[in-house]
């Protein structure tokens, strides 16, 4: 039976201002929760189910919602949940959780109804016009993973049907190049350098540039290379590029030969390897042990996942 959680006392510590309420040291959390420091260290570092913000000094300081986080956890561990699948389901709690989700999940099929309108007439103009206004409204994973994407994939099922490999042509050139064009605007300053690479045949390129482009971030630059790149090769680039991590894409299962693949290419690298996308939801286990870091699907925990590695990996 998991330990019983008792009743939350805030205290306050000295860092910024707008976070000095509420905050708990990893003691405190520990004594409340019955999680002892090491596992909530594990939960943070290997599977990045809780960020806890840092001190200068470098020491843990937890929120509310940072306990409330390790609540579902523990819930989802009770029920036999592996921990390695625990991050993807906290996720889509947090992502699906909200009272007013039914009403969001509405308005975004109002927006894919509309899309779908515009792709049937082959309006581009107007297929530019709402990808304009719903990039007003939404944050880019919203954006991407709940409105464009679902019809992308949609379309791509549905190619038996009269029309619709032209629908899915049309839909594919359109938002391929309005990532890329993103995907260009990134800051060449970013303390940070990403390489994204498809792992072979795993992906199409619209996937892996919306991964890229979810990658992404004000200190993080992505670079994604093409479809196509070998792995043979990526020491070479990353002696010119000297990047901080290099994420592999992959959006089907992978097999043994290439876990094995990847537990070489992690060997000949200097940076940080990772896995990104469907791939790493089932590989979790297989590579346990290993250098390789899976970052899963989802924006948040995708992004959330990164940012602790590359925390990591400039300590090492």
């Amino acid at each position: 039976m998991m330990p019983e959680l008792t009743k939350l006392e805030p205290i306050t510590a000295s860092v910024d201002p707008s976070q000095s309420q509420g905050l708990y040291p990893i003691r405190e959390v520990a004594r409340l929760t019955g999680i002892n420091p090491v596992t909530l260290r594990a939960w943070e570092r290997r599977y990045g189910l809780i960020q806890p913000i840092r001190t200068e000094s470098g020491h843990r300081l937890y929120t509310v919602s940072d306990i409330e986080a390790v609540r579902q956890v523990m819930g989802w561990l009770e029920r036999g949940v592996a921990v390695s699948k625990v991050a993807e389901l906290l996720a889509r709690s947090t992502s699906s959780g909200s009272v007013s989700q039914p009403l969001m999940v509405d308005e975004h099929g109002q927006w894919q109804v509309r899309i779908r309108d515009a792709l049937s007439d082959f309006n581009e103009p107007e297929l530019d016009r709402l990808y304009g206004q719903i990039f007003s409204l939404y944050p880019v994973e919203s954006v991407f993973q709940s409105i464009l994407m679902p019809i992308w994939h949609q379309l791509l099922r549905d190619q038996d049907e009269f029309g619709r490999t032209s629908e899915w042509l049309l839909f594919d050139n359109f938002l391929r190049a309005r990532v890329q064009h993103r995907l260009h605007m990134q800051p060449v300053d970013a303390s940070h350098r990403v390489l994204l690479v498809a792992l072979p045949d795993m992906c199409r390129e619209l996937q892996l540039l919306v991964a890229g482009l979810l990658l992404s971030h004000s200190d993080r630059v992505v670079r994604v290379l093409a479809v196509g790149q070998p792995l043979d090769e990526l020491p070479l680039i990353c002696e010119k590029v000297m990047p901080q991590a290099v994420v592999l894409f992959a959006h089907q299962v992978l097999g043994a030969a290439h876990q094995r693949r990847l537990l070489r290419l992690a060997q000949s690298l200097e940076c940080s390897l990772a896995l990104a996308g469907e791939a790493s939801n089932g590989a979790q286990e297989a590579l346990t042990g290993a250098s390789i870091v899976c970052l899963g699907s989802e924006a948040r925990l995708m992004n959330q996942r990164l940012e602790c590695e590359l925390r990591e990996a400039a300590k090492r």
